[in-house]
């Protein structure tokens, strides 16, 4: 079994990459309704900022900034995943193992997850996720792909809380010791 690694930050900015287990699937756009309110009811249950995010029709691509002291993403996509699947009837096609853990077979098991590190790697996922709909073919510009948090606001800066170290200066050459 392999040991998967995550970085827990408290209160930390989170990129994530989720899919379906189909990838020619499109269950996430023709159920957006449903996908919002799984959301929805996860940030009630237990807050986070979205800071941008992106629906695809089989992935979705999310910025997250949690609260100070709360580390636990793995339990607000569980419930947001687990939420979605159970108001949708399950394919036909399980595997002996997935109708052994009771799964639906609707999500890959894992999700990707990158910790922002500072302002630039923000700003690289927000634009990561801002042309995603480009890249994958969808549309072929941004602005008209309408399972955007761009397309309802615009994306939103926060104070990023980050695990890159930072210098105690914002200017080395003032701190460097005078010779």
């Amino acid at each position: 079994m392999s040991n998967y690694i995550r970085r827990y930050v408290p209160g930390g900015t989170y990129f994530f990459t989720v899919r379906l287990q189909d990838p020619r699937s499109d269950l996430l756009t023709a159920h957006i309704g449903l996908l919002r309110d799984a959301v929805r009811l996860s940030q009630k249950q237990a807050p986070f900022h979205i800071d941008a995010a992106v629906i695809l029709p089989s992935e979705m691509h999310m910025i997250w900034i949690l609260p100070a002291g709360d580390a636990d993403f793995s339990s607000r996509w569980r419930m947001i995943k687990s939420t979605f699947s159970r108001h949708l009837a399950p394919p036909a096609d399980l595997t002996p193992v997935q109708t052994r853990r009771r799964e639906k077979g609707i999500w890959q098991r894992r999700f990707w997850e990158h910790a922002i590190r500072d302002a630039a790697d923000l700003a690289l996922h927000q634009h990561l996720i801002v042309t995603a709909p480009v890249r994958a073919g969808l549309v072929r510009h941004p602005r008209d792909w309408p399972f955007g948090s761009w397309y309802h606001r615009p994306p939103v800066t926060q104070a990023v809380r980050t695990i890159a170290p930072v210098p105690s200066c914002p200017n080395p050459a003032i701190a460097a010791p005078a010779s």
